[in-house]
C-alpha cells in the first residue's frame, strides 16, 4: 500500500490513474482521500497462476481470477489502510493500469470501477478490478494500439466517495475544435456514472477569458445516487431535470480549478470532478487524447465586409503558404504592385494561408470616379463578378482621393519610367544572377555569413526583380487592356483573338517557356542541365518556397516528357496552324477596313510587344523565388533545423541565423495551422466578408464560386459559362482534375476541366483538346498559352468543376465563353 500523495506513486507502481491523482493531491488541489494497492500487490496476487491467463480466453481468466484468494498478507494490508480512512467508509475502487492515462492512449473506461464499496465487499471489488485488466473490451484496445499483454500490470485506487450533489467531466481546451482558449464543461446531478456510461445528457457550458460564453441546459432524466449497499440509477426530481446545474460563477470556479490542473501537466486535461455543498472535488484528470494541435488564425477577411478575389494572382498562387512563402509574397506585392495601395486599406490578403487580392477599393474608386468603363477592363484581369452580385465599397472621398492618389500615381509612373530604362539590361543578365546568387547560397560555411549574403545581395536582387515586373506590366497603361476589346468590336471574337496571338513567333514568351522547352528537351535539341537552367524555376507551384522547383526534380520533368508522348499534335504544329488562323484573320480585316491595317498591324504589334515584357518580367520575378528558396533550405542545413525554418516569417530567419532562437517556439503552432488549412479544399474564387474555411468546408452544400457571409444568396447557375479564353469549338470527354500532380490522367484529346491554371499546367495544353476553368480572365497565362496553341479556352466560369464531372461529354465553345453538357457521362477512360 500507498498514501495517495507518495513520492513513490509513479507510473510503473500505482498505474496512470493512480500516479495522477498522486500528483494533484501532492499540487494540493481537491482531491478526495484514499490509499493506493500498488501492482506489487496484482503481482503476488497472480503469480501462482500467471502462466494459466489466457488473453483469447477473457471468461476463462475472470473464473481463474474468481478461484484465487488475494494473499493473507495483502489482504491485511488492505484491511488496514482502509480502516485508516474511518470506520465503514464508502469509497470508489478503481483500476489503474500501467498503461493508462497517457497522453496517446486514455484506456478511459476500459478496466472497471466500483462505486459506493464498504467493508468486507471492498477485497473482491479489489479482486474485480484486477481481473478487468483481462475483460474482452480492455484486451482489444491493447491490440489494437500494440502494447503487449506481459507488459502490463494492474494497480487499484482506493478513494472516499463523494456524495456529489453533481459531477461532470471538464475539458480545459475545447475537444471537439483543439482551441486552448476554451474550457468545456459536462454537468449532471448526482454522480458521474450517468455521464460517462451515457443514461443522460449533461448541461454543457463553456467558458472562455474567465466568463461563461455558452450555455446549454439539458434535460437530464437520470442521476446515479449513492445507496446502503452502492449506487444506484434514480430519476432526476422534475424541479432540478430542467435547472442548470452550475451558475456561471461556480463554472468559472470550476474552470479556474481546471487551469490549474493544466497548469501542473502542462498540456490540456480531460478532468473528472464531482461538487458536494458548493465545493469542488477533482476525482481525476488525464491528458485529452486525439486534440487538435494548437493553431492560429490566418484570417485577413476579418479585417471587413471587402469584396476578396483569388483571381489574377490567386491562380498564380494557388497553395496554402508558408508563412515564409507569405512573407516573401508580401514583399513582393510591395514591390511589385506599388501604386496599388489605398490609405487604410489592405489590397491583398492571407486567407487560410491562401492569397486574395480586395477588389473593394477598385470597385469604389470607379463609383466613385464614376468610372464605369473601367468595369469591364478590371473583370478581363480579375475576371467576372457574377450577375446581380451587390459589391460591397468602402465610402471614398474624392477631394481626399485626389489629394492622395494623384501625387501617388505621379509617384509610380516616375518610378516605372526609371526602371523601364534598365529592364533591357536586367532581363540580359537575370539568370546569370539568379545562378550565382544560389551557387553563392550553397558555399555559405555559417548561419551569420549566410544572413550577411542575404541582406547584402539576394534581397536586392529580388527586389529589383519585382520592381521590373511592374515596369513591365505598367509600361503599355491601358492599351493592353483596350486593345483587345476594340478588335472584337471590330472583327467578332473568333478573329479578334487569331490576330492577337503570334506573340511567341520569336520564341521569347516566357509563359510558353515549359512547353517550348519540354518539346526541345524530348527532341534532344537541349539537355536536362540546359532544361532545368533556363525554364527549370518555372511551374505550378513557383512562388511556394517550401516545394522544389521543377529543375530541381528530376521526376516532375520525367512526368512531364512522358504525357509528350502520344499526342497527335506536337507543339509546333499547333504554333503553325495557329499562325494560319492569324493570317487568314488578317486578311479578312484588311478587306473589312482597308485604310487602318497599318495603325491596327502597329497597335497589335504594341500589344505583343508589352505582352512579351510582362511575361518576361515575370518569369524573372518568379525565378528570384528560386534564389529565396535555397537561401531558406541552406538555412535549415546550417542551422539544424531543416524544414522548420518554413515556418518562421522573413523578420524572423536573420534573427534565428545570429543566434537568436526564440521564434522556433511557434513552428509546432504554424506548422499545425498550415496542415489544418492545406487539408482543405480550394476556398470559393469570390469571398464577401467573414469566411472560416473549416466551417465552409465542412458544410455539405459548400459552393467553390461565391461565399458571401451577409447571407445574400444567388444561384449557382444551370449553364457554364465563362470568359472566351481562346476561341474555337470542340466536343470531347470532360477530365476534372483536382491539381497538377494528377496530369497524367489527361489522356490525349480529352478536354481538361480544373479550379484553375498557371504557367505549371500549360505542359498539359498540347494534350488537352480544350481547357475550362472555374477561375481565370482573358489576360491570365493559361489564357495567353490556350491563345497561341489554338486550343479552345473557356476561363472563369466560377461552376465548371461544380457542374461537369469525370467523363462527361461537352461541347466547349471558346468564342462565346460556353460549355455544354452533350449527353451525359460516359465510361471514365483508364
Amino acid at each position: 500500500m500507498l498514501p495517495f500523495d507518495d513520492v513513490a506513486a509513479d507510473l510503473a507502481s500505482v498505474g496512470g490513474k493512480g500516479a495522477s491523482l498522486a500528483k494533484l493531491a501532492r499540487a494540493g488541489l481537491p482531491v478526495p482521500g484514499g490509499f493506493h494497492i500498488t501492482t506489487g500487490a496484482y503481482r503476488a496476487f497472480v503469480a501462482p497462476f500467471r502462466d494459466e491467463i489466457d488473453p483469447g480466453d477473457p471468461e476463462g481468466v475472470a473464473a481463474l481470477f474468481a478461484r484465487h484468494e488475494i494473499p493473507a498478507a495483502v489482504a491485511g494490508e488492505i484491511e488496514r489502510a482502509y480502516a485508516e480512512l474511518g470506520a465503514d467508509v464508502p469509497v470508489a475502487v478503481r483500476s489503474s493500469a500501467t498503461a493508462e492515462d497517457l497522453p496517446q492512449m486514455s484506456f478511459a473506461g476500459q478496466q472497471d470501477t466500483y462505486l459506493g464499496i464498504r467493508g468486507d465487499a471492498l477485497l473482491e471489488a479489489v479482486k474485480s478490478c484486477w481481473a478487468s485488466l483481462w475483460n474482452p473490451r480492455a484486451i482489444a484496445y491493447r491490440d489494437h494500439n500494440h502494447v503487449p499483454h506481459d507488459d502490463v500490470a494492474l494497480a487499484v485506487v482506493v478513494q472516499r466517495l463523494v456524495d456529489a450533489d453533481a459531477s461532470g467531466i471538464m475539458f480545459t481546451a475545447d475537444p471537439v475544435t483543439g482551441d486552448r482558449g476554451t474550457t468545456v464543461i459536462n454537468a449532471s446531478w448526482g454522480l458521474g456514472e450517468a455521464i460517462v456510461g451515457g443514461q443522460v445528457t449533461p448541461d454543457t457550458i463553456t467558458v472562455s477569458g474567465g466568463a461563461v460564453t455558452t450555455a446549454t441546459t439539458a434535460d437530464k432524466t437520470v442521476m446515479t445516487v449513492r445507496t446502503p449497499t452502492g449506487t444506484e440509477e434514480r430519476p432526476v426530481p422534475d424541479e432540478l431535470r430542467r435547472a442548470p446545474v452550475l451558475t456561471p460563477g461556480k463554472a468559472a470556479e470550476l474552470t479556474a480549478l481546471g487551469a490549474r490542473v493544466q497548469e501542473l501537466y502542462g498540456v490540456p486535461m480531460d478532468v473528472e470532478w464531482a461538487m458536494r455543498n458548493g465545493a469542488f472535488a477533482i476525482l481525476q484528470a488525464r491528458p485529452i487524447t486525439g486534440l487538435q494541435p494548437p493553431v492560429e488564425e490566418w484570417n485577413d477577411s476579418r479585417k471587413g465586409d471587402y469584396l476578396w478575389t483569388a483571381g489574377n494572382f490567386g491562380e498564380a498562387i494557388p497553395d496554402v503558404m508558408t508563412p515564409i512563402t507569405w512573407s516573401f509574397v508580401r514583399m513582393f506585392i510591395h514591390e511589385a504592385m506599388s501604386g496599388s495601395a489605398t490609405p487604410g486599406l489592405d489590397m491583398v490578403g492571407n486567407i487560410g494561408g491562401r492569397f486574395y487580392m480586395n477588389l473593394t477599393p477598385m470597385y469604389s474608386l470607379i463609383k466613385t470616379l464614376r468610372l464605369k468603363s473601367l468595369s469591364g477592363p478590371l473583370e478581363d484581369v480579375f475576371g467576372k463578378i457574377p450577375p446581380g452580385l451587390d459589391v460591397p465599397r468602402v465610402k471614398l472621398l474624392r477631394w481626399e482621393f485626389f489629394r492622395q492618389g494623384v501625387p501617388a500615381a505621379i509617384r509610380v509612373r516616375l518610378r516605372v519610367r526609371r526602371h523601364l530604362k534598365g529592364m533591357r539590361a536586367f532581363l540580359a543578365t537575370a539568370r546569370g544572377r539568379c545562378e550565382e546568387l544560389r551557387a553563392a547560397v550553397a558555399a555559405c560555411g555559417s548561419a551569420s555569413e549566410l544572413a550577411d549574403l542575404y541582406e547584402r545581395q539576394i534581397q536586392p536582387y529580388a527586389v529589383t526583380s519585382w520592381r521590373m515586373l511592374e515596369a513591365g506590366g505598367r509600361q503599355g497603361g491601358t492599351a493592353l487592356l483596350l486593345t483587345r476589346s476594340k478588335l472584337r468590336k471590330m472583327m467578332g471574337d473568333l478573329d479578334a483573338e487569331a490576330m492577337l496571338t503570334g506573340v511567341n513567333a520569336a520564341g521569347d514568351l516566357a509563359s510558353m517557356g515549359l512547353v517550348v522547352g519540354l518539346s526541345r528537351l524530348a527532341r534532344g535539341e537541349i539537355g536536362r542541365e540546359e532544361f532545368a537552367r533556363t525554364y527549370g524555376h518555372r511551374g505550378p507551384h513557383e512562388f511556394e518556397v517550401s516545394i522544389p522547383r521543377p529543375g530541381e526534380d528530376p521526376g516532375w520533368i520525367d512526368a512531364q516528357l512522358a504525357g509528350l508522348r502520344d499526342l497527335r499534335t506536337g507543339t509546333e504544329a499547333l504554333l503553325a496552324r495557329q499562325e494560319q488562323a492569324k493570317e487568314a484573320a488578317w486578311a479578312r480585316f484588311a478587306a473589312r477596313h482597308p485604310g487602318k491595317v497599318a495603325g491596327m498591324r502597329e497597335r497589335v504589334r504594341r500589344w505583343g510587344e508589352v505582352v512579351r515584357d510582362r511575361e518576361s518580367t515575370r518569369s524573372e520575378a518568379v525565378r528570384a523565388f528560386w534564389a529565396l528558396r535555397a537561401f531558406v533550405v541552406r538555412a535549415g542545413e546550417l542551422t539544424g533545423y531543416g524544414d522548420d525554418l518554413f515556418y518562421l516569417y522573413l523578420e524572423e530567419l536573420p534573427a534565428l541565423l545570429r543566434g537568436d532562437r526564440a521564434a522556433l517556439e511557434r513552428v509546432p503552432v504554424r506548422r499545425a495551422t498550415y496542415e489544418r488549412y492545406a487539408a482543405l479544399p480550394p476556398y470559393p474564387a469570390l469571398i464577401i466578408g467573414h469566411f472560416d474555411p473549416v466551417r465552409w468546408a465542412a458544410a455539405p452544400d459548400r459552393r467553390a464560386d461565391l461565399y458571401d457571409a451577409r447571407g445574400h444568396t444567388i444561384p449557382v447557375s444551370d449553364t457554364v459559362t465563362g470568359f472566351p479564353g481562346a476561341p474555337g469549338v470542340v466536343e470531347g470527354i470532360a477530365r476534372v482534375l483536382a491539381g497538377p500532380e494528377e496530369g497524367d490522367r489527361l489522356k490525349p484529346g480529352e478536354i481538361l476541366v480544373t479550379t484553375l491554371t498557371n504557367v505549371g499546367w500549360t505542359p498539359m495544353f498540347p494534350r488537352a483538346a480544350a481547357v475550362v476553368t472555374d477561375l481565370g480572365a482573358p489576360l491570365s497565362h493559361a489564357s495567353i498559352v490556350a491563345r497561341e496553341l489554338g486550343i479552345p479556352a473557356v476561363v472563369g466560369t466560377g461552376n465548371a468543376t461544380m457542374r461537369l464531372h469525370d467523363g462527361d461529354r461537352i461541347r466547349v465553345d471558346g468564342a462565346h465563353g460556353t460549355v455544354e453538357l452533350l449527353n451525359g457521362t460516359v465510361e471514365l477512360l483508364t
